[in-house]
């Protein structure tokens, strides 16, 4: 019954997308984040849904006119390059056939961000992207929480097998991430009602985060709360709030999760902290005997012996900054890291706009959710392998595409939309405001 579901749900995307192709943009995201086809057991599981969505989307990009050019802020412009320095790496590093997969995977992905930028533009397109972005991985935190409340947090939770978020710590690092989009989304809602869903959702993200036992999402949550409380006008409201739902959530989880937590402090005796190291070690040596690079995989025995001073802990790098270095040298560590700085800064110039018309209210807070979402990532990430994740480069279109719409003051053409989960396109007519 799932299988049926899930590709009746692609195909009538598909369909779709073929006249309005920014359906199929939001297809495309729901099965890369959510991966929803993992959880069938038929035929369904390794059926081509996400090129069916990308096909449909190709094709609606040649026959409509509703498109730009997507080089729409400097973001964009460290992406393209930060593509085609890749593809150069990949093609002078160690193995380029046995990479070939993981550099289609990676261009897939980058490619269709490229295009989500030729493609939306208008409010509706933002509003929608974040509610399929929040939404995929919010419904697996709110099923991962309830199981973390259920069993004790005994047990690691999981993300959606085969993808990039398989791993508890990816998983728990994505759900960290999509608090602050929550919290976007709950600032646009009315109804007293929908708001408590909302709050309880992202109480449950937490829970599941911490269920995953993971220690770099702790450390991204505590960052991620630290920059939410900095900046925010009610300093006391704000940390009273974090207080009331992270004291009762870390004396519930077990002592279990408490003993490995505090192995953060005795990171020598850790296994798998010491196999981080190796790889960091590995990572930043190769870097200065391979300018362009070793390719896609840089967790290799040879260059561990070589280049780490414990050769025999050959480890995956498990963090964005030092995978990035490895894998693609400094220049390519350059780029990525401009990619997200360039990001970070237009989420900072809209936090930071004064606006007054209700039409632009949430651009403000867009920018400011946005970077807390990042800051999660920046922290995290530097303890996991989530480099070419799509979520942070979905944040980046959204932060871009948001900039663009305020420059171009799109609100004095484009229909009002009422605030409200009716903002996403199709479930409500536009209506005037008040």
């Amino acid at each position: 019954m799932r299988d049926i579901l899930i590709v009746t749900i692609v195909l009538a995307g598909a369909l779709a997308a073929l006249r309005r192709p920014w359906i199929g943009i939001m297809l495309w995201t729901w099965l890369s984040i959510m991966n929803p086809h993992r959880y069938t057991w038929g035929f369904a599981y390794d059926a081509p849904l996400a090129a069916i969505a990308a096909g449909s989307v190709m094709l609606g990009l040649l026959m409509t006119k509703d498109r730009e050019s997507p080089f729409k802020a400097s973001p964009v412009k460290w992406l393209a390059i930060f593509m085609v320095w890749m593809t150069i790496s990949w093609l002078a590093g160690l193995d380029p056939v046995g990479d070939y997969a993981q550099w289609k995977k990676v261009m897939k992905i980058d490619i269709m961000v490229i295009i989500s930028l030729m493609l939306l533009h208008r409010k509706q397109h933002i509003f929608a992207l974040m509610w399929v972005c929040a939404g995929s991985l919010a419904l697996l935190g709110i099923k991962g929480g309830l199981f973390t409340l259920t069993s004790g947090g005994d047990f690691h939770v999981w993300g959606p097998p085969g993808s990039f978020i398989e791993d508890n710590n990816e998983f728990a690092a994505a759900l960290v991430m999509t608090i602050p989009l929550l919290r976007f989304l709950q600032l646009q809602l009315d109804k007293a009602w929908a708001r408590r869903g909302m709050t309880a959702a992202m109480v449950l993200c937490a829970a599941s985060a911490l269920g995953s036992q993971s220690r770099g999402a702790l450390l991204a949550i505590s960052a991620m709360a630290f920059y939410l409380w900095w900046n925010s006008k009610n300093k006391l409201r704000v940390g009273l709030a974090l207080l009331v739902v992270s004291i009762p959530l870390i004396m519930f989880m077990p002592d279990s999760w408490v003993n490995r937590m505090s192995t953060i402090n005795n990171y020598q005796d850790d296994a798998s902290a010491m196999g981080r190291i190796s790889a960091w070690w590995s990572a930043w040596n190769s870097a200065f005997h391979y300018p362009f690079g070793v390719g896609f995989d840089g967790a290799r025995p040879e260059l561990f012996a070589l280049y780490s001073p414990y050769p025999t802990s050959v480890h995956a790098a498990h963090s964005i900054y030092f995978e990035v270095l490895g894998n693609h040298g400094f220049v390519g560590l350059f780029l990525f890291l401009g990619i997200f700085t360039a990001t970070w800064r237009a989420a900072g110039w809209l936090r930071r706009q004064k606006f007054t018309a209700p039409e632009t209210r949430w651009c403000s807070e867009l920018g400011m959710l946005c970077q807390v979402s990042l800051a999660g990532y920046a922290v995290g990430g530097a303890f996991l392998s989530l480099s070419y994740f799509d979520l942070p480069y979905d944040i980046m279109v959204m932060v871009v595409l948001t900039r663009v719409w305020v420059e171009k003051e799109s609100w004095l053409t484009e229909p009002f939309y009422a605030p409200g989960w009716k903002t996403i396109p199709g479930l409500a007519a536009p209506a005037k405001p008040a």
